[in-house]
């Protein structure tokens, strides 16, 4: 009976694997197989026979969707496993020289055995959340790309001053049209699976009744908390967005200014800035705050921070209390 801890390197046809020993964390295996659901299950044989009876631990990065098929099939055969941020795993390798599949396979089979007592199994969302998630990146796409016909209809009107380019600029303002209507569809889309789940709705109808905090920003909390089941406070939360401040300072002679980490989920710290921006113009309990930090002589995008945290604290208060949001008369 053996522990294995089994590290996998993700790419688009193949998964590099390597098997570790939990005992003397000596590698056993070193392969590489397609990243199919035939290809997996060939490797829960493998693991399932060397382990005779042990327990099994898989780990690999996210890696987007190359992962999804991998992390499905773990979940239906009911194997522990975690996905990690890769930079977590450079971090702790120190200094490395090479990178091939296999030895990142085996660089993570190693980080799985030393950390896995700080490690937590990862539970694949469910179907609507991983819809949602896909519609999200879907909108921001086209949302990028509406921008760019938007900066490019403002160009050319400033070059028909003095050339004729009414056709094309017709032909741009038809296209910001048409992703209008796209992006329309999708929110309409992700209200609809969010109606359809009676847990994501219950925790939605709650969240939105905060002011700045709407369809997109709400969206974007149930898909990154898994419905508020992978954050259990909201500290963590803010740090995982890269708005709680951290000190940085050494000994009596080093002392740098306080500052959140580049270590962050950006466009989750974009959304909720854009909610305290929101709740600054029309609430009005966050906006006499605002106004008293500016007048202390607080630097304007600093308060902007402490609002977006205030706003997380607020969803995460009326998710646990699991009671609606009560807003104060001032």
């Amino acid at each position: 009976m053996k522990n294995l801890f089994c590290g996998v390197d993700i790419s688009k046809d193949f998964l590099d694997y390597a098997i570790c020993n939990g005992e003397d964390k000596s590698i056993i295996a070193l392969e590489k197989i397609p990243n199919d659901r035939k290809g997996i299950k060939s490797l829960i044989r493998i693991l399932k026979k060397e382990s005779d009876g042990g327990s099994i631990w898989v780990c690999f990065e996210h890696t987007g969707n190359y992962g999804l098929m991998l992390a499905s099939v773990l979940s239906e055969f009911d194997i522990n496993y975690s996905m990690v941020p890769s930079l977590e795993i450079i971090k702790s390798s120190g200094m490395v020289r090479g990178k091939t599949d296999s030895i990142d396979a085996k660089r993570i089979a190693l980080y799985l055995a030393v950390n896995n007592y700080k490690l937590k199994p990862t539970k694949l969302p469910c179907a609507e959340i991983m819809k949602i998630k896909a519609l999200l990146t879907l909108r921001q796409q086209y949302v990028k790309i509406r921008t760019q016909f938007k900066n490019s209809v403002k160009s050319l009107k400033i070059s028909a001053k003095i050339i004729p380019l009414k056709d094309e600029i017709k032909q741009q303002e038809n296209e910001i049209s048409r992703y209008n209507s796209l992006i329309k569809e999708i929110e309409v889309q992700i209200k609809d699976i969010i109606k359809s789940n009676e847990q994501l709705n219950k925790n939605y109808r709650k969240i939105i009744e905060i002011l700045g905090i709407g369809l997109i920003t709400a969206s974007q909390f149930l898909v990154s908390t898994n419905n508020f089941t992978a954050f259990d406070n909201p500290r963590k939360f803010n740090c995982y967005c890269g708005l709680a401040p951290f000190e940085y300072s050494s000994g009596t002679s080093v002392k740098g200014r306080t500052k959140t980490s580049h270590y962050r989920n950006k466009e989750l710290k974009a959304a909720l800035f854009k909610a305290a921006i929101t709740a600054i113009a029309h609430d009005q309990e966050i906006s006499i705050y605002f106004a008293r930090k500016i007048s202390e002589g607080k630097h304007k995008m600093s308060v902007i921070n402490a609002v977006a945290c205030k706003l997380v604290y607020r969803v995460f208060a009326v998710v646990k209390r699991d009671e609606p949001y009560y807003r104060i008369a001032v």
